[in-house]
């Protein structure tokens, strides 16, 4: 890499871009995608033992709803999405790095608030689900951490040297 007066010989925060190795692979990034990968885990196998709850609970005779069962079905496979979103911002794309962070953002508020809508579904299984979106909203916790924006520079709510936030 070729300097000049006017560019840094390394990159800095400022002036890298989200692909930069300095940035994704330091300790804190690091630390902060092991972090989002075990909540990731996490909500897989809590989603996981809800649809054998599920299963179970219709092999015992008791009433099991359509949406229990669609819900049951689906919520598995957007673990398998996240875990995909996830290993995808760990390598650079910011392009992962936004869509994870807005649906780890609004999916736990959805899941619970449609939960709380009467008649919906059993209260043991609204609290399962709740239980389920914990790691989540963990992940969407940690994707917002000062790590990860140094390492995804520029984003939304981006501020500059003055402390205001960017123009898009």
């Amino acid at each position: 890499m070729e300097t000049n007066a006017h560019s840094p010989a390394t990159p800095t925060p400022a002036t890298a871009t989200a692909t930069d190795p300095a940035l994704l692979n330091g300790p804190a990034a690091r630390a902060a995608f092991g972090t989002i990968g075990t909540g990731v885990r996490i909500y897989g196998v809590l989603t996981g033992a809800a649809l054998v709850t599920v299963i179970a609970v219709a092999g015992t005779g008791h009433l099991v709803n359509p949406f229990m069962w669609i819900r049951a079905i689906l919520l598995p496979l957007v673990a398998v999405l996240l875990h995909r979103l996830a290993r995808s911002a760990s390598r650079g794309s910011r392009r992962s790095f936004e869509r994870l962070r807005g649906v780890s953002a609004v999916f736990p508020v959805a899941i619970v608030g449609v939960d709380l809508i009467p008649g919906v579904c059993p209260w043991w299984y609204a609290a399962l689900q709740a239980l389920c979106v914990l790691p989540v909203a963990r992940v969407a916790l940690t994707l917002r951490g000062a790590a990860l924006r140094a390492a995804f520079p520029g984003g939304p709510g981006a501020r500059g040297k003055d402390g205001k936030r960017k123009a898009r």
